[in-house]
């Protein structure tokens, strides 16, 4: 159980601390002092306090310091109409701040991330579809239409609707005046509709057992952690909506966070056939009108049932009983700008300060989960079937040395036959290849020459639908050259290696009249976008799919029975600690996309390295072999799971001073030396420069037991930083770039 808190109240002029949105200066003091305004205010209280000649947002964090007199402070300009922050969320966003070193101001940011909540308006004017639809309509109009359609029946606001559809308001209006549309003045926020928590799930064989154990830690009102496994097609999500059943029945908050927003549409379906209505959904393809909606109604308890992305984390629940993290090894949940944290490890720490069970749900677990679970942290919970009469797919290499293939095509004899069958029967097939846009490479044959960033140590990525290259890194684009920039050869200049585009050009031309569906999120311009086209492949409107990680992540085809992985190798590049395990999980999770239905599957991995010890293991199927090989590697080199590392990234645009301050924090190692840690670098990161900064990286280790937080801040407390000069901090970083 959470402790409970008791909140203050502070009368009027009693000096308060205020813990405001914005930081002042490189670290900043984030909480200030106020006078409380007329008619007091309490811990918690959402404010609006002057700040220099501008009114931004405040929290009242407690009492005031008191070492200002009273009398010179300026006064809290009213407090807001929204319900006031509870103690557990003020908790969890200061020990998230301190774990991740982390601007108080910054964390306070990422949970107030809604529109409006310092106006106070009470009403807005939506519109929904009211009347029959003409059978003849304008482009405009059909694309108004479709647009509300693509919002699922909620009412939507005049701007979103002539943003999505492309239109000018007069447009909406006509529709308005033949009856088609309705407009109407609306509450800005309104309660999410009830949810049947009472609808029987369909549980069969291991589910039920697993099902019972989630349902009796929703019961418990307590803390727990839950290593849900189960293989692809096993029924994971069936069993955890009992969870989110349980907890509905008890009238208290569910969270489901979900790794990348395609996701949701299947998702959402099935709950809806669960739960009788659609759970409340918080992610960047949201409306700013149903992002505000959200947040207040988490707020004051109008919302039961949330799905999000990892920034759902940080909404006000009141009383939250369940948190779920499916597909918990997915590297979405980690945040790899701003405010450097995992939604994974932040979704253990809430639920323990809030008192409520956590689930981890995966098919290829991470291997901090797997050893939390193996060291008895967490309890283990398995499916080792798939549901119903779906079996798991057959695994096969296909040998790339032994195979006839020309240098500009990319699917072997052997896959392209398998594909051949597949389309000939009516079934889908599915070609992985990890690489957006055209050709990763834009080379010079004349001179050996490749095109790169002007701003970034990476080269360009050819993407052809927009006739551009490129940066992955920062965005940038320019023209693909005819003309080569170094050598000034004309004709020369030749796309080089695949990528999902160049994919698509080989599949249409091998495989004609296929009908093709590229999956990759760089050719969606919106969320919704993605997630119809997802839709339409599961309704079998596609006979071959080509897609990049997107289409690992959860997805259900029911037609599709064969997966081809293009480039089995790709992952195992590099010196990244955890290539084995990604690539481990990243060719597992593709291979059951195949056969989740009626008809078995078969996946076929391209490799130039049958005999790889991770291509063995996949192939293999014996995944505890798998986890206990690379967790007693990692044990053995004392790095995560079984160790502690902290990552430095130092940014600036001058290398040489940017080199200087990293060897000079190097020098200064005293306050790690003392905790037992070990300093590796400066080197540049692998990739030098981002945006024209130049980056440069060093590498804390340490014992698995070492609380590194303090010792880092003391240690680069030691350096006063140039203006110009970037300094961030990634604890437990996932990724080394």
């Amino acid at each position: 159980m959470a402790q409970t808190v008791t909140d203050r109240t502070y009368a009027p002029g009693q000096t308060v601390g205020v813990l405001i949105t914005e930081a002042l200066g490189r670290a900043g003091p984030g909480v200030l002092d106020y006078r409380a305004p007329e008619g007091g205010c309490g811990d918690g209280d959402l404010v609006e306090v002057p700040l220099g000649p501008r009114k931004i947002l405040g929290v009242v964090w407690g009492p005031g310091e008191g070492t200002y007199d009273p009398a010179k402070l300026r006064a809290i300009a009213r407090v807001l109409d929204a319900r006031p922050m509870r103690a557990e969320l003020r908790s969890f966003l200061t020990r998230a701040a301190d774990y991740t070193l982390t601007p108080l101001p910054a964390m306070l940011r990422l949970a107030t991330r809604a529109p409006g909540l310092m106006s106070g308006a009470a009403t807005r004017r939506v519109y929904r579809l009211a009347g029959p639809v003409p059978n003849q309509l304008t482009d405009a109009r059909f694309r108004v239409i479709e647009a509300l359609r693509d919002y699922g029946g909620a009412s939507v606001t005049l701007a979103e609707l002539t943003e999505a559809a492309g239109c000018t308001a007069s447009v909406v209006k006509g529709l308005v005046a033949k009856g088609v549309l309705a407009e109407e003045d609306a509450p800005k926020d309104t309660p999410y509709p009830p949810l049947n928590a009472h609808a029987d799930g369909r549980l069969a064989g291991d589910q039920i057992a697993a099902g019972d154990a989630l349902v009796a830690a929703v019961d418990r009102n307590d803390y727990s952690c839950t290593l849900l496994k189960g293989v692809t097609g096993s029924g994971k999500t069936e069993v955890y909506l009992e969870a989110v059943a349980e907890c509905l029945r008890q009238r208290r908050q569910a969270l489901v966070l979900l790794p990348e927003i395609a996701l949701t549409a299947d998702f959402l379906t099935r709950v809806q056939a669960r739960f009788g209505a659609r759970p409340a959904e918080w992610h960047s393809g949201v409306t700013m009108t149903e992002r505000r909606r959200l947040w207040r109604m988490v707020a004051t308890g109008g919302a039961s049932f949330v799905v999000g992305a990892r920034s759902a984390l940080f909404l006000p629940f009141q009383d939250l009983g369940l948190i779920v993290v499916d597909e918990e090894h997915d590297t979405s949940y980690k945040q790899e700008e701003g405010v450097l944290y995992n939604a994974r490890d932040m979704a253990v720490l809430r639920g323990a300060i809030v008192g409520c069970p956590v689930v981890l749900a995966s098919a290829t677990p991470s291997l901090e989960s797997w050893a939390n679970a193996d060291a008895g942290k967490y309890l283990r919970l398995n499916l080792s079937a798939r549901f119903g009469a779906a079996e798991m797919p057959q695994m096969h290499a296909i040998d790339m040395r032994a195979e006839a293939l020309t240098n500009d095509r990319f699917i072997s004899p052997s896959l392209a036959a398998a594909v051949t069958a597949r389309v000939a029967k009516g079934e889908q097939s599915l070609l992985f290849l990890n690489r957006r846009g055209y050709a990763p490479i834009t080379l010079c044959r004349a001179c050996g020459h490749q095109v790169g960033c002007d701003d970034c140590d990476a080269r360009m990525v050819e993407h052809r639908f927009l006739k551009r290259l490129v940066c992955h890194q920062c965005g940038a684009t320019k023209p693909v050259p005819t003309t080569c920039p170094a050598c000034k050869v004309e004709g020369k200049m030749a796309a080089v290696g695949p990528g999902v585009e160049r994919l698509a050009e080989e599949v249409t031309a091998r495989f004609p009249g296929a009908r093709v569906a590229v999956l990759s999120s760089d050719l969606f311009g919106s969320a919704r976008a993605l997630k119809a086209q997802i839709e339409t492949i599961a309704a079998g409107g596609a006979d071959i799919i080509i897609g990049t990680q997107i289409v690992a992540k959860g997805h259900n085809f029911p037609l599709l029975t064969l997966v081809g992985v293009i480039d089995a190798d790709l992952g195992l590049q590099g010196s990244d600690l955890r290539a084995a395990e990604r690539t481990f999980q990243l060719m597992r999770q593709v291979a059951g996309r195949a056969g989740r239905a009626e008809l078995r599957g078969t996946a076929l991995l391209q490799t130039h390295q049958p005999d790889h010890p991770v291509i063995r293991a996949i192939l293999g199927g014996d995944e505890e072999a798998f986890w206990k090989a690379e967790a007693a590697e990692r044990q053995a080199a004392g790095v995560p799971p079984y160790g502690r590392m902290a990552g430095i990234i130092l940014s600036g645009p001058d290398v040489a001073q940017v080199f200087d301050v990293g060897a000079d924090l190097a020098r200064r190692d005293a306050p790690l030396r003392r905790i037992g840690a070990q300093v590796f670098g400066p080197a540049p990161a692998p990739i030098a420069r981002v945006r024209g900064r130049h980056r440069v990286r060093l590498l804390i280790k340490a014992d698995k037991g070492t609380s590194l937080q303090a010792a880092l801040t003391e240690w680069v407390a030691q350096v006063k930083l140039p203006a110009n000069l970037r300094l961030a901090i990634d604890i437990d970083p996932q990724s080394f770039y």
